[in-house]
């Protein structure tokens, strides 16, 4: 797991991009973070959709410039993150600055703590001081990943449909 690594989309790694989506896909469960429900068809078009993204290009209405990076090892994606590069008032209350998924055969490794503190470091970078990071409050797992990274949790964002969404600040200032 140490030599797993932050790599930006990149369409010379489209089999294992593929491989991590089809199975994720088989598995039935909410892709998240988001981006990785783009339909990976026409591959060399969607890498070039989320590196515009961390620009500012072609956004959506009301989506914020976003970095998306694989989390690799050894030549295969073993998670995705999704990194928002500010806050608006839908990522303040139940989106954060911060989705992250690990590929279900890669789950209860350590890969979610490893990926969410990468993510921290990147996220430093961009001038942010507190980062926002979310979970559904039955997902257990997610929570411990924040916490274990520094979370303070602060008051939960319920939804329209009635869904709790716990949200966290995790200080990037007095990361090393």
């Amino acid at each position: 797991m140490e030599t797993a690594v932050l790599m930006k989309p990149d369409v010379a790694y489209k089999k294992a991009y593929m491989s991590f989506y089809h199975e994720w896909k088989a598995s039935g469960e909410k892709m998240i973070p988001w981006v990785i429900a783009k339909d990976p068809a026409y591959f060399e078009k969607m890498v070039q959709e989320l590196l515009d993204a961390e620009k500012g290009i072609g956004l959506k209405k009301g989506y914020v410039p976003d970095s998306t990076y694989w989390l690799m090892h050894h030549e295969k994606v073993i998670g995705v993150v999704n990194i928002r590069h500010e806050l608006s008032e839908i990522l303040r209350n139940s989106g954060g600055h911060i989705g992250y998924g690990i590929r279900p055969s890669e789950r209860q490794k350590g890969y979610a703590k490893l990926l969410l503190k990468l993510s921290l470091q990147e996220i430093k970078k961009l001038g942010v001081q507190r980062a926002l990071v979310v979970c559904d409050d039955w997902n257990t797992a997610s929570r411990r990943t924040i916490l274990a990274n520094g979370g303070i949790q602060d008051e939960d964002y319920i939804e329209e449909n009635g869904a709790v969404v716990q949200r966290f600040w995790i200080h990037t200032d007095k990361m090393a």
